[in-house]
């Protein structure tokens, strides 16, 4: 079981590493065109409004409620009910999608007014956003109805199509920025349109695999059938519980809009690197997992539900932790390497380095959310994650208001960031209290390993790393071997200091 699990979240983050590799590109491609820019701060929020939304009804709110549902379907019921299930969830999601299309792409103006209130004080900037919303808010249909048939594919166990999906994306807009965007009198209007292709090409994609399973769906929309009923019942408390972190990430990009120009994209750049680890990692084994504890829980088989969750949370703190450790003391050389050029200047990297630190802090926080919800979701709890994430999301807000003032936009991440680690904390706390989860033996062993690693890997990394004056007159060349080399040596340190204070296999293996 343990293999299995390991090697699923293993291709699973092979594919997103590839996705998020791609991403970087991206990134790196519209960077080095626009730079930290009047245009490139209305794209970011044009794309964050359907992206956030997909993030909180998709593949937040709606997989979290559909997966366990279908699970026990799988488990307990015939495949023709499992078939009927699948058809009236995409009839009844389809059509409350295509109405909030509808409504996203009328109401445009409003919804900028809404997530970046900053804009109205620069009306190009305004105007340029609303223009690009409507281009890109149908993206949201598409790629819920992608997320919809992803989570289906991951509860047949074919995460491998799924976890692709991403790159197509990517693909999109890097093909966008380089070769379309001459085509239009505002070069950025073209990465809008590379937006909306994507969607339609990343649930195509998904199609033929469906038909495969004999699970394509022929939409059928009836709001009372039993197991229909029961996802909204649980997606309604889940549409704040499981995005309570993407929640916070836009009231940073809210907040952001009342600052200089190029904090919107200071905070976008910094946040896409954070999610390198989250998504690799942390996305990839809550995927595997979800399905694994929620078949767990429909054979009532507490023994395998609480020993996935020991073994997850393990690997969490054996990953997370030097993950967080290396984005904070090379949080410059990253940057300098991967955006600067064209019109990312020094100035736009001293600031990103800053968010991505401060970032950096809840990157423990980020991941355990994602394992720890799992854990209730599984059980189709979506009430008491709710309950711990208003007292995050108000403590995000107070932290936000407060450190504005005095850090800019590095408040903003900061804030986030301890809302993150209340958050996992509190998961925690209540997986214990409802006698739902017990660690098993080892567990101080096992942390002071991991400690004692990381403080060697940090010593090599802080020695190593020189100032970011050294790294910004180096050639694009030898920053790359110079990151590379330190990563890798970084990576070599950490596990060999592991190993000889005696961490073995058989200590984070699924018993």
């Amino acid at each position: 079981m343990s293999k299995t699990l390991l090697k699923s979240t293993a291709m699973v983050g092979g594919l997103t590493f590839i996705s998020r590799i791609l991403g970087f590109t991206r990134d790196v491609v519209i960077a080095h065109i626009f730079g930290a820019s009047t245009s490139t701060d209305a794209f970011l929020v044009a794309f964050k409004i359907p992206n956030f939304m997909r993030r909180l009804f998709a593949e937040g709110a709606f997989s979290q409620a559909f997966t366990p549902v279908l699970s026990e379907y799988q488990t307990k019921h015939s495949k023709i009910e499992v078939k009927h299930l699948v058809d009236h969830v995409a009839g009844n999601l389809g059509g409350i999608l295509f109405w909030i299309t509808v409504i996203g792409v009328i109401a445009t103006p409003l919804l900028v007014m809404i997530f970046a209130p900053g804009f109205i004080q620069y009306p190009d900037k305004f105007n340029l956003a609303v223009e690009m919303l409507r281009i890109t808010f149908p993206y949201l249909l598409f790629i819920a109805l992608t997320a919809f048939a992803g989570a289906i594919l991951n509860t047949y166990g074919q995460f491998a199509i799924p976890a692709f999906t991403p790159v197509l994306l990517n693909l999109c807009l890097i093909s966008s920025a380089l070769w379309f965007t001459a085509y239009f009198d505002k070069p950025i209007i073209a990465l809008a349109y590379g937006v909306l292709v994507a969607g339609i090409i990343q649930l195509t994609f998904q199609l033929p695999f469906l038909y495969r399973l004999q699970l394509l769906p022929k939409p059928r929309f009836n709001r009372h059938d039993e197991g229909v009923k029961r996802i909204h019942h649980l997606m309604i408390p889940a549409l704040f519980g499981v995005s309570v972190s993407q929640i916070n990430l836009l009231m940073d990009t809210l907040m952001a809009s009342f600052l200089v120009t190029g904090s919107v994209s200071w905070l976008y750049y910094s946040d896409r690197l954070m999610e390198f680890p989250v998504g690799v990692f942390g996305l990839a084994l809550a995927t595997v997992m979800l399905p694994n504890l929620s078949r767990a829980i429909a054979r009532d088989d507490i023994n395998n539900y609480n020993c996935t969750l020991d073994w997850s949370l393990r690997w969490v703190f054996l990953i997370a932790t030097p993950s967080m450790c290396g984005l904070m003391i090379l949080a410059g050389p990253i940057l300098i390497t991967l955006f600067y050029g064209g019109e990312f200047t020094d100035s736009d990297i001293i600031k990103t380095s800053h968010s991505l630190m401060a970032y950096a802090i809840g990157l423990l926080g980020f991941i355990l959310i994602k394992v720890l919800a799992s854990g209730f979701y599984s059980r189709q709890d979506t009430r008491t994650p709710v309950k711990i994430a208003v007292i995050a999301m108000v403590t995000n807000i107070v932290l936000n208001l407060t450190l504005i003032w005095h850090l800019a936009h590095v408040g903003l991440a900061v804030a986030t960031s301890v809302a993150a680690l209340l958050n996992a904390l509190l998961l925690y706390r209540s997986l214990r209290k409802l006698n739902l989860f017990q660690p098993q033996t080892g567990w101080h062993l096992l942390l002071l390993r991991i400690l004692v690693a990381n403080i060697f890997m940090i010593a090599l990394l802080w020695w190593g790393s020189d100032s970011v004056a050294v790294w910004l007159a180096m050639t694009v060349f030898e920053r790359v071997i110079n990151l590379f080399g330190l990563i890798a040596v970084g990576m070599l340190v950490y596990v060999t200091s592991l190993l000889i204070f005696g961490l073995r296999l058989k200590h984070i293996s699924l018993n």
